[in-house]
């Protein structure tokens, strides 16, 4: 009997394998309807839950510390895995069966390879990772939107629906594709070199940033010293990227950037040796701790000599970040593009990666040292007791998790750094970039001279004034009411400017303003 031929379109085969790709495709396809549908809330939920996952990554690496790693009745040091681990597998089900439950047994099997230190390393690493891949994209996408909205236009609004929130991810693929141009008579080697050397010391800075108690890739005892080393790695990069691209414009830029870190790395350092005098310690960890109080504990409150060295050090990081008003490595009305003119496609994005990046560390050193670090402005102590007395919470993971949101944690800390990020945006918008003999003269003239009084002035207070006393306790509360009025101001401009946003000039207006 011959067999019939039946064409490919009519096979039942066919129609199998398009149900199995249906199926495949069909979490992406519901992800990308609740995008279309519900932009805002799938956007910013997605940061939330980002941060919750992370929450939950380190409240597990917490968890097998206390419960399990010691405990000496679930823990023999003398007994290792078969791969080297600190927890074997008969003790990881001795932890599960002490700490847990009988019906939860199985679940050792899951906890073992946390045990491991390797496997922790590698996990944290991860979430690292994934994190200084999303700063630069929403940085430069907020940059776009608030330059905008300052300049009365809307930004990106077409490439992934709402507001335009994948621009940044078509440029970053547009990047990748274009071609990787070397001048014929630069040093190839080291024009091949420069943007890792600016790129790798940024995300190496992140490994000794805490986001929280527990929420820190390695906790040294140097760790600001080690930020602040890498940081300054950066400048190399910089003026080997300018010197190697064979261009005077290049040039220029490299050596302007050079000058201009070399100076303003002096004041910067010494106004953030103001905190380390408070705490007593260079273990960022333990500075951000010190501060757990509420408002009022924050070091920038201390006295008036921290008040005025947190914005001594904020325009000395703008300096180090090449960030407006102090951006004379760039300076595309003068210098084409500086020390990256010759720079195209992945190479010339690895710098901004580095920049926005660096924007964050800057901004996450001013949070710890002077506003609180991961604590929110409610005393920690006051809402503990208030949740299990007034609100009758009781202790567990209910209880956990409202402190994490409430009182401390990374949302407090990354919400801090995006505020220092903004401002940075809001001042290269606002503020003409100005002269290298006056970048210069604000250094030494102006910013130098001021942060060694107040560095005097801080000595001579811890000296005098006893902490506790009542001088200290009342210029805190005054310091604490002058920020809280600064605060204050921001959310009232803010909220006018939001109630006025379609109020725009010129013929863009939808509004019009009165008279234009």
């Amino acid at each position: 009997m011959s067999q019939v031929w039946v064409p490919w379109r009519e096979r039942p085969e066919r129609f199998e394998l398009r149900g199995l790709k249906l199926l495949a495709w069909a979490p992406i396809l519901v992800v990308y309807g609740a995008f279309k549908r519900f932009p805002a809330v799938m956007f910013f939920g997605g940061g939330v839950a980002l941060c919750l996952i992370i929450w939950m990554h380190a409240e597990l690496f917490d968890f097998m510390e206390t419960k399990f790693l010691q405990d000496a009745a679930v823990n023999n040091p003398a007994e290792l895995s078969f791969f080297g681990g600190t927890l074997s597998l008969a003790e990881t089900q001795a932890g599960v069966l002490a700490h847990i439950g009988s019906s939860w047994e199985w679940l050792a099997y899951a906890l073992y390879p946390v045990g491991h230190e390797l496997v922790r390393d590698l996990l944290a690493m991860t979430g690292v990772f994934i994190l200084i891949s999303l700063i630069p994209m929403f940085t430069v996408w907020w940059e776009r939107k608030v330059s905008a909205h300052i300049q009365s236009r809307i930004g990106p609004m077409r490439v992934g629906g709402w507001h335009g929130w994948t621009q940044t991810l078509a440029d970053a693929v547009k990047l990748v594709a274009k071609e990787d141009f070397i001048p014929k008579d630069g040093d190839r080697p080291m024009f091949r070199l420069a943007p890792y050397l600016t790129f790798v010391p940024t995300i190496v800075a992140f490994a000794a940033l805490p986001f929280g108690s527990y929420w820190i890739f390695r906790n040294t005892d140097v760790g600001l010293l080690f930020i602040l080393a890498m940081l300054g790695i950066e400048v190399v990069g910089v003026i080997l990227a300018g010197w190697s691209s064979n261009n005077k414009w290049s040039m220029l830029g490299a050596m302007r950037e050079a000058c201009q870190m070399v100076s303003y790395e002096i004041p910067m350092g010494m106004a953030l040796l103001l905190p380390v005098m408070i705490a007593g310690t260079l273990n960022l960890n333990t500075m951000g701790q010190q501060q757990s109080g509420g408002w009022f504990t924050w070091f920038c409150f201390t006295n008036p000599f921290m008040f005025a060295a947190a914005l001594a050090y904020y325009i000395a990081s703008l300096a180090s970040c090449k960030r407006a008003p102090f951006d004379l490595a760039e300076s595309e009305s003068e210098l084409v593009a500086g020390f990256h003119t010759e720079y195209s496609g992945f190479r010339w994005s690895m710098f901004f990666f580095a920049e926005y990046c660096a924007m964050f560390v800057v901004g996450g050193l001013a949070t710890i040292l002077f506003f609180g670090a991961w604590y929110s402005p409610i005393s920690e102590a006051w809402l503990s007791a208030h949740l299990s007395g007034v609100w009758k919470v009781q202790e567990g993971i209910g209880k956990t998790f409202i402190m994490g949101i409430l009182g401390s944690g990374p949302l407090w800390f990354i919400l801090k750094c995006a505020l220092f990020v903004y401002i940075q945006l809001w001042l290269r918008w606002t503020l003409p970039r100005i002269r290298i003999d006056q970048v210069l003269y604000a250094c030494v003239q102006v910013l130098l001279p001021m942060v060694m009084i107040l560095l005097l002035g801080n000595t001579a207070w811890i000296l005098l004034v006893p902490e506790g006393s009542m001088l200290a306790g009342t210029v805190s509360y005054i310091l604490g009411g002058v920020g809280a009025l600064i605060v204050l101001s921001f959310a009232a401009v803010a909220i006018r400017g939001f109630l006025g946003r379609r109020q725009l000039v010129g013929y863009l207006a939808i509004d019009p303003l009165p008279g234009s």
